[in-house]
């Protein structure tokens, strides 16, 4: 016979009710924290972002924080954009997306097509944009949003896609009708042409948060004290939770299940300490040799939820 010697205090419906919690969206009037990618969006850089119908579309989330380049100007990094920040302009127009698609764009597998019946030509560039890229040119800001085409459509990444100052354009035929021309992310390529500081990247807390440092996800991990046990012997498994910047988690709440060879399975329900861990006693009986004993844990905290594996081996 074997036992947990943990006792259980928490049902495996527990983890599950926690799971389905969404962290909460930090909002003022000034600025937005977007817990997709931890960065908040404030000020004229907020209302520009909003200023379209969808900009989760047009410009992804946040990537950065707003920052001061080295050369004095102040940007900051989208999925799908980067916007820069002209004090010297009028009110209204001092946030202006940086033309990030032009600066990239290199000539590789050019197609060649031309109807004019489905295609407009942009004098500008001398480039035309036709069917689908079209009409989503025209549905999403035309000029204003994405500039002029900066290039025909090209075959690059196995998919056709279109340049234009601002963005680039791809068909996705496999994605629903009304939804295969995507905007590509751009964003985090051309950050790092352009050498930007990397430390810039990781999550950030909201900015009306306090001293509480934000999760954002859990990293959980599992092992055991011993690898190989006898047929009737002692084991501890070990859980170790920590958050997306590798700092413990404390209270995070583990069901650890323990699978055994007879097909049952039997659970315990863990609280992590101070150091992000938690541990589960067992001992067990008349085990049969050479059987694999598998284990899997669960931890959820805040509404994050991570999971993890690990085995030990019957020998004899």
């Amino acid at each position: 016979m074997q036992t947990l010697k943990k006792p259980f205090a928490y049902l495996l419906a527990v983890c599950l009710l926690l799971s389905s919690w969404g962290l909460a969206r930090a909002q003022s009037q000034d600025f937005e924290f977007f817990d997709e990618t931890g960065h908040n969006v404030r000020g004229e850089f907020l209302t520009f972002y909003y200023r379209v119908s969808n900009p989760t579309l047009l410009y992804g989330y946040p990537l950065t924080e707003e920052f001061i380049r080295s050369d004095g100007l102040l940007v900051q990094y989208f999925q799908r954009a980067r916007f820069e920040y002209h004090p010297e302009l009028p009110e209204g127009q001092r946030v202006t997306l940086t033309p990030i698609g032009r600066e990239i764009y290199t000539p590789i597998l050019p197609i060649s097509f031309t109807n004019p019946f489905a295609c407009r030509t942009f004098e500008q560039t001398g480039h035309s944009v036709c069917f689908a890229f079209l009409e989503f040119f025209d549905a999403y800001g035309g000029l204003a949003q994405f500039g002029a085409p900066v290039s025909p459509f090209e075959f690059q990444d196995n998919m056709i896609v279109q340049y234009f100052e601002n963005a680039r354009v791809e068909w996705q035929p496999m994605r629903e009708d009304g939804q295969r021309v995507v905007v590509t992310d751009l964003g985090r390529i051309y950050f790092d042409r352009m050498g930007e500081d990397v430390g810039l990247l990781p999550p950030v807390q909201p900015m009306n948060a306090g001293t509480e440092p934000l999760v954002l996800s859990l990293q959980v991990r599992a092992f055991v004290e011993k690898a190989v046990v006898l047929s009737t012997d002692l084991q501890t498994i070990y859980l170790a939770v920590q958050d997306q910047s590798t700092q413990p988690i404390v209270g995070a709440e583990c069901i650890t299940t323990i699978h055994w060879p007879d097909g049952r399975s039997e659970s315990a329900a863990t609280l992590t300490d101070q150091n992000g861990l938690s541990v589960v006693a067992l001992s067990f009986t008349n085990q049969p040799q050479g059987e694999v004993i598998y284990v899997d844990a669960a931890c959820s905290f805040n509404g994050n939820t991570g999971t993890t594996s690990t085995s030990f081996r019957i020998w004899y």
